[in-house]
């Protein structure tokens, strides 16, 4: 007997209300909308206010889903994330909870910018494995919060946002059936991308209260609580990754690169999608783009650009739909489908 599919069903999104300009940063930083347009490709991206946490986004975003799949109910969350409410315990639980789910299986998936991937592919083995007949995938992220508010090359790339997807058990050739997923890593790249200090190597407890060391770390530096990125080696990661683990998708799911429709691919950076595109030898246009509405949102960026493109006519019912991204860890991963038809919330 094969295996059931895990088929895409629902669709939902969440930003919070408060739009952070290019020109709003320049009244704080050394920068301008030119020299963030022109090297992100970014004009806007959305904040969380001090009171709401990542877990209020994932609800939100996780009950529009539900809306849009026509369901009340599920057997399981899966919350991809990098900046959870607490260290402990899990998000997905309480998210779970929040909703009305009861008590389900429900927990955290943490691969940065690749999460909602990963994620996606633990909800697709979960259906497989019959652990569960659906599943509701979730990436969210308050990135405001791990940001240094002196540093304008993270704070003009980054944004808040949740989106979500449901997944239910069906048959490998209906309209949204997950094809296999292409993961990947390397740990030797895992100072590209960074918060240093917070984990059990660098606890924030050991540091005193003005950002030196008050115990013997064996860092012999002061606590660093920020997300940090070097951004010239994540470039040319990213692109080699991203669009390498695309294309071994689509050859798994037996599509030459012409059979393409949409790579909708982590919303990171302007010139990094287009990059990915150029690498695949595929036309940019068929590469959506939204990260210039709401900046990198992380773990949401894929689904956010999902329901953008779908709300914009990019993306229409039948459409062969590679996504991909790329991630701290390092990680990537790929994934494919045919677009089915549904009405994100």
């Amino acid at each position: 007997m094969n295996a059931a599919a895990a088929v895409l069903c629902g669709l939902g999104t969440w930003l919070p209300p408060q739009a952070v300009t290019n020109d709003d940063l320049a009244r704080e930083l050394d920068t301008s909308d030119d020299w963030i347009r022109s090297r992100t490709g970014i004009g806007t991206r959305f904040v969380a206010a001090p009171t709401v946490a990542t877990s209020d986004l994932a609800v939100e975003a996780g009950r529009r889903a539900l809306k849009s799949a026509g369901r009340d109910a599920v057997d399981g969350v899966v919350l991809a994330t990098t900046t959870p409410d607490h260290p402990c315990p899990a998000t997905a639980p309480l998210v779970a909870a929040r909703l009305g789910l009861g008590t389900v299986a429900a927990f955290d998936v943490g691969a940065v910018c690749t999460g909602f991937l990963y994620a996606l592919a633990t909800g697709a083995g979960l259906i497989a494995a019959g652990t569960v007949g659906s599943v509701l995938v979730i990436g969210a992220d308050t990135y405001s919060r791990i940001l240094d508010p002196a540093d304008r090359s993270t704070r003009a790339i980054f944004g808040d946002g949740a989106g979500a997807v449901v997944l239910r058990s069906g048959g490998a050739t209906e309209p949204g059936a997950l094809g296999t997923a292409v993961l990947g890593s390397d740990g030797t790249g895992s100072e590209l991308i960074t918060v240093r200090s917070g984990g059990s190597r660098e606890p924030l407890h050991t540091f005193g209260t003005s950002g030196t060391s008050g115990a013997d770390t064996g860092t012999g530096g002061p606590a660093d609580p920020y997300f940090r990125m070097a951004g010239k080696a994540v470039f040319r990661s990213a692109v080699e990754r991203m669009a390498d683990a695309a294309l071994t998708a689509a050859r798994r799911a037996g599509w030459t690169t012409d059979d393409i429709d949409r790579l909708v691919a982590h919303q990171a950076n302007l010139r990094i999608l287009h990059a990915v595109a150029d690498r695949m030898r595929l036309p940019r246009h068929r590469c959506p783009v939204h990260l210039d509405q709401v900046g990198n949102t992380a773990a949401a960026s894929i689904p956010l650009a999902l329901a953008h493109a779908v709300a914009t006519g990019t993306l229409a019912p039948g459409h062969r739909t590679v996504l991909t991204a790329f991630g701290g860890g390092l990680t990537w991963g790929a994934c494919t489908l045919r677009w089915p038809a549904l009405t994100p919330a």
